[in-house]
């Protein structure tokens, strides 16, 4: 029989943590290269979750719907253990590709098509 104190002993201070580093590691190809950093300020717990660059699509997903339901669920654990949770998601070196902006001369070609 497990008594109350060791049930307290084998809990983790950092429950939060602990959930999202599970459910990443079950979703990315490269869960050695999962890392969660976990601080504490007066507004409430930011988690950093760096992942391998080529598992960034996997946490992402469509239109960001994935990285959604995570954030959705992690701040769901936070509210039982009385905190406020946040999720950061660290974009790798080299990330995103800078935006193109639709030029004018683009404009002007498509303009001369007459659709």
């Amino acid at each position: 029989m497990i008594s109350k104190k060791d049930k307290k002993e084998n809990m983790t201070k950092e429950p939060d943590k602990d959930f999202l580093e599970f459910l990443i590691k079950a979703l990315v190809d490269h869960p050695d290269q999962v890392k969660v950093d976990r601080r504490v300020d007066e507004m409430g717990v930011l988690l950093t979750l760096t992942v391998n660059p080529e598992d960034m699509g996997q946490i992402i997903g469509k239109a960001g719907s994935t990285a959604r339901a995570i954030r959705n669920l992690v701040r769901i654990v936070g509210l039982k253990n009385h905190a406020r949770v946040n999720l950061k998601i660290e974009e790798p070196e080299g990330g995103r590709a800078p935006r193109r902006e639709f030029s004018e001369e683009k404009k002007v070609d498509l303009e001369d098509l007459n659709l």
